[in-house]
């Protein structure tokens, strides 16, 4: 029995992965890396900032790569004050609550973000429940992040679903054992698909999400 409803943040909730992009590549150029959108793809997206900078600037002493992840969000957050919500996000929300379900956010972002970003899309009072990797001590793909929501939520993996749009999250709440829905604003749907997710959509108005969700009432 479907009793809870669990969303990804950047990239499930709006479509943020342009602005991360745009804000590492001109944080990187000023350690002389320079990247294309196959490199974010393949080494940012999705990921723990710590876990970013060791693999990619492996010369900076851990204290030196969170100055620059730090950097790196503050401008994020500077620029991204115009978000809007994924197409049909506020018809799924408004679905949840009629429907009486539980809500929450598991998130790779810093809890400074998470914070931020649900203040502009005005979505605060949606989620009673924000998951964040850095508070659990360990991020995606890792299940530890989805198995503590579950916990919080006093639930089992077959009572929700997951809406997820990076193949770490993807990882993540598959290994968790909970049915998982990629959203395809970051990657290619055979990528999500090859990593778990049940079906892929474009966004909340896909007909068959409604459908299932209709037969999960």
């Amino acid at each position: 029995m479907l009793k809870a409803i669990i969303f990804d943040l950047d990239g499930t909730l709006a479509n943020t992965d342009p602005i991360h992009y745009q804000t590492w590549v001109d944080v990187l150029k000023n350690y002389d890396l320079e990247i294309n959108p196959d490199f974010y793809q393949a080494n940012i997206s999705g990921r723990l900032n710590p876990d970013i900078v060791r693999d990619i600037l492996p010369q900076l002493s851990p204290a030196e790569g969170q100055i620059l992840a730090d950097q790196k969000e503050a401008i994020f957050r500077e620029i991204a004050g115009n978000l809007k919500p994924l197409p049909g996000l506020t018809k799924l929300l408004a679905w949840i609550q009629k429907q009486q379900l539980q809500t929450a956010i598991v998130t790779n972002a810093p809890r400074e973000n998470a914070a931020f970003m649900l203040k502009v899309l005005n979505l605060v009072d949606y989620f009673q429940t924000v998951i964040v990797s850095e508070d659990v001590g360990v991020g995606k793909p890792d299940p530890k992040p989805y198995q503590v929501c579950l916990q919080q939520l006093n639930i089992s993996p077959q009572d929700a679903i997951v809406f997820e749009d990076s193949t770490s999250g993807i990882r993540s709440a598959v290994a968790a054992g909970i049915t998982t829905i990629g959203v395809a604003s970051t990657h290619d749907p055979q990528i999500l698909k090859n990593c778990g997710a049940t079906y892929v959509i474009e966004d909340f108005n896909n007909p068959q999400l409604w459908q299932d969700l209709g037969n999960c009432k």
